[in-house]
């Protein structure tokens, strides 16, 4: 896909760091609640449950978590007022960046998201100054070391996906976010397993900055994912083999 800046995947293999240190239980939980309220309680009718419930599996999640979440979702337990909204804004150099929260409270997440672009040379924008950048896609990363190439392409289109490509150790599979499901699905049945299957949002094109000024974005998107009620992040930096090595040091 061009215009593919790789931080997708950068950001799911430190979402998969911080799980194994026990940091993101309460926004894996978030995300199970708010997939059950959009789509109902049984992961097998509502993908968004089953793959956010199995991000929470394999971060080690304990199952009464999991459960209480999903219930706080149906309505079955009470549980706090959650919203998801997107913040559109620029990181240093102009790099477009996208964030998604999950908050109880909207004015309290503004203000605190607000304060992190400030502080790490960027700024907040208005709603759209930065979304016509950007295309919503299914987004699934294999493990390139455990597979054949070959084999996941072959899978991957016969899925319905549009690009495949191979970057930092993992190949990153897009396609339309529709394709989601069955993209998976054709490549769990040729023995291929997922590290991640997420709709996301993906620029349309990147843009290339200084490496000084690439890491500053990368300091304020790893600044942004840390923020309790940060869902998500995407920008459309292109993300170099320098800046690679810079986000794992990170």
């Amino acid at each position: 896909m061009a215009g593919h800046s790789h931080w997708a995947g950068i950001k799911h293999k430190k979402a998969v760091v911080d799980a194994k240190r026990g940091k993101i239980f309460s926004k894996l939980a978030k995300q199970i609640t708010i997939a059950a309220r959009h789509g109902g309680g049984d992961p097998d009718m509502n993908l968004a449950l089953k793959y956010a419930i199995e991000r929470a599996r394999a971060a080690n999640m304990p199952k009464d978590n999991i459960e209480r979440a999903i219930k706080k979702g149906t309505g079955e337990l009470a549980g706090e007022s959650l919203e998801e909204i997107v913040y559109e804004g620029y990181g240093p150099g102009g790099v477009a960046i996208m964030v998604k929260v999950i908050t109880d409270n909207r004015n309290r997440t503004l203000g605190e998201v607000k304060k992190i672009f400030e502080r790490n040379g960027g700024s907040m924008g208005r709603s759209g100054c930065v979304a016509w950048q950007f295309e919503t896609k299914a987004f699934l990363l294999v493990d390139a070391e455990r597979y054949d190439e070959e084999a996941v392409l072959e899978a991957a289109l016969e899925g319905g996906a549009e690009d495949v490509t191979e970057a930092d150790r993992s190949f990153e599979i897009v396609g339309e976010a529709s394709a989601l499901g069955s993209i998976r699905a054709a490549l769990e049945a040729a023995g291929i397993e997922t590290e991640s299957a997420e709709v996301t949002n993906l620029p349309t094109s990147t843009v290339v900055v200084e490496p000084e000024v690439g890491r500053k974005v990368l300091r304020l998107l790893q600044a942004l994912d840390d923020h309790d009620d940060v869902d998500s992040t995407d920008t459309n930096l292109e993300v170099t083999d320098d800046l690679l090595a810079a986000a794992e040091e990170a």
